[in-house]
This record gives C-alpha cells, sequence and structure tokens, in this order.
C-alpha cells in the first residue's frame, strides 16, 4: 500500500496508470459534512487479483490540487480506462463529475441484480463484502475520522487501502452473478421462462393490489389525522406547479422579443396528422425505437368462442 504525498512520484504514477483497462478508485474526503468538502486521498488498484495492497497507490492530495487536475484530464476523461467506484455519483464530484468517462459503479451493478439471487437488506460496501466475498469484521469506524489532518494515523490508512480490495473483490462477483442473472437469450430455455414467469405474475398482481390499495389507505389516514410519520414510514406532501401557454402566443413572443429558444419538438401523432403535407417543409430527424411487450395467449375454447 504505497502512500505518496511527492507530486512526481504520484505523476509517475499516473502515467502508468494511462496504459491500464480498469482501475478500482476509491476516495476520501475532509470535511465531508460542511459546505466546503476537500478531496483527502485518491486510492487507487489496477490488480484485481492483489489481496495484499501491494499494489495500492494511496494519492495524498489534500494540499495538490494540480495532481487532482492531472489525475482528471489523465484518468477520469480517459474512456478507454474503465473506472470503478462504489457510489460514483459521490466520488467523481471531486473527480471530474458529469465529464468523467466510462465508470462503473459496483452499487449500480449490485441494484440490478434480483433479489432471489442477491438477497441483501442494503447495497453498502461493507453489506456487499461480507456477502459477497466473505469478508468478516470490516471496521468502518475510520471512514467518518478526520481526513483533514496530517499525518493520517496508520488505522485511517489501512482503512483507505482496505477499501479498494474490497471494491475490486466486490466487483468480480457482481460481474459473474451478471452472468447469472443475464444468461445469453439464444440459449434461454423459454418454455421454462414462460411457466416461471406466469406463476410470478400471478402472484405479483394479488401482492401489487394489496399494495397500492394499503399504500394509498395510509397516506389518507395520516393525513386525516395530521401524522408526519408513523412507526414504520414519514409522510411528505409537495405541490406541482405546471405552467401552460398558447402555443401561437409562445411563438410570437420568441418571434417579437428576439429570445432564442432552439430545441428539439417531439411531434406527436396528432401534431403530425394537423401538419399533413406541410410536414415535407420541416428539417426532421426520425428516431426509431423498439419495444416489446409480452400478450396473454388466448386458449382454444376462448378461440372457439370468438
Amino acid at each position: 500500500m504505497p502512500y505518496l504525498s511527492d507530486a512526481s512520484a504520484m505523476r509517475s504514477i499516473v502515467a502508468e496508470y494511462t496504459q491500464a483497462t480498469t482501475l478500482w478508485i476509491d476516495t476520501e474526503v475532509a470535511e465531508f459534512n460542511t459546505r466546503n468538502p476537500r478531496l483527502s486521498l485518491i486510492q487507487v488498484l489496477d490488480d484485481p487479483d492483489d489481496m495484499s495492497g501491494d499494489r495500492v497507490y494511496l494519492f495524498d492530495v489534500l494540499h495538490q490540487p494540480q495532481i487532482i487536475a492531472e489525475f482528471i484530464d489523465q484518468i477520469m476523461l480517459n474512456p478507454a480506462i474503465e473506472k470503478v467506484f462504489h457510489n460514483a455519483n459521490y466520488d467523481i464530484k471531486f473527480l471530474g463529475n458529469k465529464q468523467a468517462k466510462n465508470i462503473t459503479c459496483t452499487l449500480e451493478l449490485a441494484k440490478k441484480i434480483p433479489y432471489h439471487i442477491l438477497p441483501l437488506p442494503n447495497y453498502q460496501l461493507q453489506t456487499l463484502a461480507t456477502t459477497l466475498c466473505n469478508f468478516n469484521h470490516i471496521d468502518k469506524q475510520e471512514q467518518t475520522s478526520d481526513w483533514g489532518r496530517r499525518p493520517l494515523s496508520e488505522t485511517q490508512i489501512e482503512y483507505a487501502y482496505l477499501d479498494c480490495i474490497y471494491l475490486a473483490q466486490i466487483h468480480q462477483r457482481l460481474l459473474e452473478l451478471q452472468l447469472i442473472s443475464n444468461p445469453d437469450p439464444q440459449l434461454e430455455d423459454v418454455a421454462v421462462l414462460s411457466e416461471n414467469f406466469t406463476e410470478i405474475e400471478e402472484q405479483w398482481k394479488l401482492l401489487n393490489s394489496e399494495y397500492e390499495h394499503l399504500k394509498e389507505r395510509l397516506k389518507r389516514a395520516m393525513e386525516a389525522q395530521n401524522l408526519s410519520e408513523s412507526a414504520f414510514y414519514k409522510l411528505s406532501s409537495s405541490n406541482r406547479k405546471v405552467v401552460k401557454v398558447q402555443f401561437l402566443e409562445l411563438a410570437s413572443l420568441v418571434q417579437n422579443q428576439g429570445i432564442s429558444l432552439d430545441f428539439p419538438v417531439t411531434l406527436t401523432q396528432k401534431l403530425q396528422k394537423d401538419l399533413g403535407e406541410n410536414l415535407e417543409q420541416l428539417s426532421v430527424d426520425i428516431e426509431t425505437s423498439k419495444s416489446l411487450r409480452l400478450l396473454p395467449k388466448k386458449s382454444e375454447n376462448e378461440k372457439e368462442e370468438e
């Protein structure tokens, strides 16, 4: 777990990472619960089979914004390198934000695994590491420690490098579960799938009907009794405001005031019919998408009755 604070040493490792295909990355943030959080560490692993921590590099960037900028430019914005995070939306706020390319989030991967294959109470890194990879006795106490202090404690450094190892192992296991939950459609047994789907569909209809009914009753009861929360739920409310205007009035305003409103408008079937031949005078972009629906197959008796 090489700990690096020298700028030239960090630049050298970042240059090596530009040749990688996949990197497993974590961050630690100082003053994370304030309005001005600061990136403290960037932890990077380039070998998922490393369980020793020898391939985990800890970049101390607390007072080195230029290194952060170079890491973003050379690694985060590089579409050829897959960057794996857990809860990536949080980390990339400090590492390129929406400009970051080729990001994989193990939190999102885990959520896409069906519950019957991955039955978990939550998708926290600790839960996934324990359940999927048998990493027991994980201590997350240092997560909320003071990452703005220097020097960092030995326990902080150990915590920082271990998270990368957990992350890589979780990622590998989730990829395996993806193959189980999403096998090759060409090899699927349609008869078995249809039978399973039909059985679950009947149960789902009953449960969903009761679920929606009870949910509405609970909301109305809490509102009527002026309760903001119960033993299990909180009740919140919001007012949605919709602003509508006649199209001709809007078009006239745009033309008279010289307002620039240049964006595509989706032409519904009705609008296309109303425009008629005039549609040919417009430069239109046509997007075609395919949707699949499952419809219940009629029995022989139902066919005979028609």
